[in-house]
């Protein structure tokens, strides 16, 4: 049985191609018993704000009833994200980089003693035996460029939380050749 986590970071609902390949990369991906976690950050994801660190940055066993408020969200998100064995991320290139979405679900679930720790040998992803997939689409950033801040980005961010199994369906700089999504999808058809 495996556990999927999808979190779709494109703003777009209705045309967005970033969902659509998600969508077959989750059905390719889905067994019959497979259990999938839905992510929508288009709904809203809140911000990191002064009284979330002072509570992430105090000894659990110290924490007050509004710290651990403060860090209930931030919980959950971190405790779909040790449930799962496989992660799909939507990542639309906005402006050069990731949506501000992903952006913010990042500051959630990079959590020292949480999802890494800091070791005598350097800090330590929490959150191995993962493998994740993200979906990458733009316009015009083409993964791999000299403008591509993404994908070094969210590969770096996996690996310090321990998940280093990372691949890219690369659908990026759609309007510089259009074949990409059809070239994306045949990547898609052959994920094992």
């Amino acid at each position: 049985m495996t556990h999927i986590l999808r979190v779709d970071a494109s703003m777009r609902n209705e045309g967005s191609v970033s969902r659509v390949l998600a969508d077959k990369l989750v059905a390719r991906l889905a067994t019959a018993d497979s259990t999938i976690t839905e992510r929508d950050l288009a709904k809203g994801i809140d911000l990191i704000d002064e009284a979330w660190i002072g509570a992430n940055f105090t000894d659990p066993a110290d924490r007050t009833d509004a710290q651990k408020a403060a860090l209930a969200k931030s919980d959950a998100l971190v405790q779909e994200l040790r449930e799962a064995d496989t992660l799909v991320i939507t990542a639309p290139v906005y402006n050069f980089h990731v949506p501000a979405a992903l952006k913010a679900w990042i500051d959630m679930i990079a959590r020292a003693r949480e999802t890494f720790r800091y070791t005598e040998n350097g800090p330590e992803g929490l959150l191995t035996g993962k493998k994740a997939y993200i979906v990458v689409t733009s316009g015009g950033t083409v993964l791999g460029s000299e403008y591509d801040f993404i994908s070094g980005y969210l590969r770096h961010v996996l690996g310090f939380i321990g998940i280093t199994d990372v691949s890219f369906i690369d659908s990026s700089g759609l309007m510089l050749d259009e074949t990409k999504a059809a070239k994306a999808e045949q990547d898609i058809s052959e994920v094992a």
